[in-house]
């Protein structure tokens, strides 16, 4: 499908969001989350799907280390299968964070019913996604899941189609292609 009528005014920014574990095993979960970011104007630039070896958590939440909650996010993050995107719009941290809703999924249902957490949760650690808290963060992450990727290439090749909306969706690979001027 060819999408031209998407128009962002401002370079549009990067994040990460992570489908975890508790939600990629329920297909019909992980599809509905599939098409929230679709429905949101997301722009899905990769997506992986990965199983994650404890050592990996550990590597990825050492910042939190010695923290209550440590042992136990480490243990479920590599419990099983899950999905890392890279999102793309305007202030995408921002509005990848407000799409997940609060961390904690009690105060989720009652403050913010309507987000993927709130939906979804079923724990404060089994609360369905992460996403990128800052720009640092999510340079970070990025490179974390998808040691491939380029920030700078892709803003300087890809950033100005997917901002003037010369792009399309491909349903196989889930993800969103820039259409290249030849």
């Amino acid at each position: 499908m060819i999408m031209t009528g998407t128009r962002f005014g401002r370079v549009l920014q990067l994040t990460l969001a992570i489908i975890k574990p508790d939600a990629v095993a329920h297909p019909l979960i992980m599809e509905a989350l599939h098409q929230k970011i679709l429905e949101n104007n997301f722009i899905i630039v990769r997506k992986k799907d990965l199983i994650w070896r404890k050592n990996d958590s550990e590597r990825f939440y050492a910042e939190h280390e010695g923290r209550f909650f440590y042992q136990r996010l480490v243990e479920f993050m590599s419990s099983g299968p899950m999905r890392a995107y890279i999102l793309a719009r305007e202030d995408a941290i921002t509005r990848w964070r407000e799409l997940m809703g609060p961390t904690k999924v009690y105060r989720a249902r009652y403050t913010s019913p309507s987000t993927l957490r709130a939906q979804y949760g079923l724990t404060d650690t089994r609360n369905t996604t992460h996403g990128s808290d800052s720009l640092e963060s999510a340079k970070r992450e990025i490179a974390f899941f998808f040691p491939e990727f380029s920030v700078q290439q892709w803003l300087e090749v890809d950033e100005p189609c997917f901002r003037t909306g010369q792009m399309e969706y491909d349903q196989e690979r889930q993800i969103h292609t820039p259409l290249k001027q030849i």
